[in-house]
């Protein structure tokens, strides 16, 4: 029971790295983009009539992705601990 805590917490950690990871590049970004003005009237195109931000994702997608990376990470700490004992001994 032990590893199954460990896995859920580690991949709760991995996915809470890379959301913070996500937004923090996003806000980078913004914060330091400078628009080419003058190359902007070099050529010009016509806008779209639609914008999407985002898309649109499932809940179920987070859970299966969270189980998934508690499944990989109990594997990854079950063969390293196994490796320590037999280091170790």
């Amino acid at each position: 029971m032990k590893l199954v805590i460990q896995a859920f917490i580690a991949s709760v950690i991995i996915h809470l790295i890379y959301i913070v990871c996500t937004i923090g590049i996003g806000y980078i970004k913004t914060k330091f983009y400078k628009p080419d003005i003058s190359g902007s009237w070099e050529k010009v195109d016509y806008l779209q009539n639609e914008v999407a931000f985002g898309m649109v994702i499932s809940p179920f997608f987070f859970v299966f992705s969270l189980v998934g990376i508690a499944i990989i990470c109990g594997i990854i700490i079950f063969l390293y601990k196994n490796f320590i004992r037999k280091r170790v001994f």
